[in-house]
């Protein structure tokens, strides 16, 4: 498993009118945490883009169990299960200042030619760069 953390601060015009963070930015923070996991093993959607490789989300669930608002840093803490063979998967955890948790989340994103959009298997590349993370 592969695990790295980023922290969020909610911003004013991310909470809603009861004061706390509007439940769809955190499909956002996920994808932040999720970028700057990859980042941290030098994938990002640039490179893979120009490589005429896509990866869109094809599932997304979250679980909200304590509200969280503006300016309250959140941890979020990003999992990588297992290494992708066609389907990319992510959990995600929020845990507040008090260290609780706030939310938790999971993604599943596919390899897809920019070109065709059809599916493909996992690239060497990003499975170069993961695989030393790994035990294989």
């Amino acid at each position: 498993m592969i695990e790295g953390e980023c922290r969020i601060r909610p911003r004013y015009g991310e909470v809603d009118q009861m004061g706390y963070v509007y439940h769809a930015n955190y499909v956002d923070y996920c994808h932040f945490a999720r970028t700057e996991l990859m980042r941290s093993f030098g994938i990002n959607d640039k490179v893979l883009e120009e490589n005429g490789i896509m990866m869109p989300v094809i599932e997304m669930n979250l679980k909200y169990k304590k509200p969280t608002g503006y300016d309250e840093e959140l941890l979020v803490i990003t999992r990588i299960p297992e290494i992708p063979l066609t389907r990319f998967k992510f959990n995600f955890e929020f845990r507040n200042q008090n260290n609780e948790l706030v939310c938790k989340a999971n993604s599943t994103l596919a390899f897809v030619k920019s070109d065709s959009r059809k599916p493909i298997k996992a690239p060497e590349m990003v499975l170069n760069s993961l695989k030393e993370a790994f035990v294989m």
